[in-house]
């Protein structure tokens, strides 16, 4: 399926993880279900504040002012999932809420440009049930057969270049193989095309990692670019299981797919945080 935008301009954010204590909340308190409120951490109001500089400073710097298109790539709400004990609510209308009162605002800063994919089904229910949900209601623009949020997407950007977007990545738990799934992944992309004598995605991108890595290589047609977004979500229990995650410092961001004079381009914006506070003996 190819979906036509008439903007020369992607931006692609992924794994919010609203209603995680240690993912993306607005400013408090923030309203939940029974009378309760929620109030932000300290670590939440510094997300937010990475939250704010994305979207205020650097999505008009790097789009020039130009029209631009948003495609949320999956994981918008953190679910009720693996036995986790780290939401603000297992209210999934709570999640909701917050993740509404979190994208509206986007929404209506790309004048309902969005596009909205699934995640993983244990953050968003099966076949993203709740995502569909949430993307019906915040006016997503669906795909051919009517889901609002879809499982990937084809952008056709600046006329001549396509990107694929789907939320699904292989992981690695080794730093010094981060790139290898994505090389596969763009390698797919070539000989599936070939196979079958369609147009190969320039850019192809990923999420699901939360972290930003990036493969370009020279093709006949230019440069093909890979990539994994970084999220806006902070460490949780899980992490601490994987050898790399363990030591690593969360990534808070997102990219731009764009399509310039002469070629087809990404550019990233990726914030952390400090390292814990070092215990003196």
């Amino acid at each position: 399926m190819t979906t036509n935008i008439s903007v020369n301009n992607l931006i692609i954010i992924s794994d919010i993880h609203a209603g995680c204590k240690l993912g993306l909340c607005p400013p408090g308190p923030v309203a939940l279900d029974e009378g309760a409120s929620y109030n932000p951490s300290e670590f939440q109001q510094i997300v937010w504040g990475y939250w704010r500089e994305f979207w205020n400073i650097w999505v008009p710097d790097v789009t020039r002012g130009e029209p631009y298109a948003v495609c949320l790539n999956g994981d918008a709400l953190d679910g009720r999932h693996h036995g986790a004990t780290s939401q603000i609510s297992q209210n999934l209308a709570d999640q909701s809420s917050i993740a509404e009162s979190i994208l509206v605002p986007v929404i209506d800063r790309c004048k309902g440009r969005y596009y909205h994919i699934r995640g993983t089904e244990a953050h968003v229910g099966p076949s993203g049930e709740d995502e569909e949900r949430l993307a019906k209601y915040l006016g997503a623009i669906p795909n051919e057969v009517g889901q609002y949020a879809r499982n990937e997407a084809w952008f056709r950007i600046g006329g001549n270049y396509l990107v694929h977007v789907a939320h699904h990545i292989g992981t690695t738990s080794a730093t010094a193989y981060e790139s290898s799934a994505l090389m596969r992944e763009l390698s797919e992309a070539y000989v599936e095309s070939a196979k079958w004598n369609e147009q190969p995605p320039s850019v192809v991108v990923r999420s699901h990692r939360h972290r930003f890595v990036e493969v370009r290589i020279q093709t006949a047609r230019g440069f093909a670019t890979v990539c994994t977004t970084p999220g806006w979500q902070g460490k949780t229990p899980f992490v601490y299981k994987i050898p790399s995650g363990r030591v690593a410092t969360p990534q808070f961001g997102g990219i731009l797919v764009r399509a310039g004079d002469e070629d087809i381009y990404t550019r990233s914006f990726v914030k952390s945080i400090k390292r814990s506070t070092e215990v003196v003996l």
